[in-house]
């Protein structure tokens, strides 16, 4: 058993974006399913590693913001948890990182909508504090990935570049390069990327980004994503 707040929502064409209004009516408690069933929708929710947003894949009961906040108020499964995974939903209504955990696993569907928070419109741009360097959002961690990688996410680097490598259960690199994104130097900006890779029998894998630092050449913001690789 787990307490959640129970929402009233709204959604309203705001400038010609969308703007979500989340108002806190009365705290409930709510049992978290015991059991998936084929009726369960696959959703993107964030929660913390290293104090900034970090997506998960998790089936839900539905995509509705009710659904989703009952699943970042469950928290990180125990295998999240192992790798770095923990959740703010539990500190108080003004917490940046709890925020930023709302407003990113909201907005996971258009991520330049508005969300408002008892009263306060958020963009993921007001949480950029608590977002890592480079936000990898495809892969997401523990996903399945057959001959190819697709890398897909957003970075705030040194000239818009980082690094990206894949190693194989026996620490081989597989494949390694550099990515660019659309923007950097202080501006956020896009990625997206695929490349392939080969294995000769099902494995476990690790996708490693990270930026070279330009005053000691040593990796820094680096982002590890354990993959299963087949061939």
């Amino acid at each position: 058993m787990s307490p959640i707040a129970l929402l009233v929502l709204a959604a309203a064409a705001c400038g010609g974006g969308t703007t979500t209004t989340v108002t806190v009516v009365h705290t409930v408690t709510v049992t978290s399913p015991a059991s998936t069933t084929s009726a369960d929708k696959g959703a993107t929710l964030y929660f913390l590693r290293g104090g900034k947003v970090g997506p998960v894949y998790r089936l839900v009961r539905g995509l509705g913001r009710p659904d989703l906040l009952a699943a970042l108020e469950a928290g990180p499964t125990e295998r999240e948890r192992a790798i770095g995974f923990t959740s703010d939903m539990a500190a108080a209504p003004t917490s940046k990182t709890r925020l930023a955990q709302i407003v990113y696993t909201d907005t996971q569907f258009d991520p330049t909508a508005d969300v408002t928070v008892e009263g306060k419109n958020y963009t993921r741009a007001d949480f950029e504090e608590q977002t890592p360097a480079i936000l990898v959002e495809n892969p997401l961690p523990f996903a399945h990935e057959q001959n190819a990688v697709r890398i897909t996410g957003t970075a705030n680097t040194f000239e818009a570049t980082f690094q990206y490598e894949l190693k194989d259960a026996a620490g081989q690199v597989l494949a390694k390069h550099f990515v660019t994104a659309t923007s950097g130097n202080g501006v956020r900006g896009t990625f997206d990327l695929s490349f392939p890779f080969t294995v000769t029998q099902q494995q476990q894998g690790t996708l490693t980004v990270y930026e070279d630092s330009a005053a000691t050449g040593e990796r820094i913001n680096e982002y590890a994503i354990p993959l299963t690789l087949t061939p």
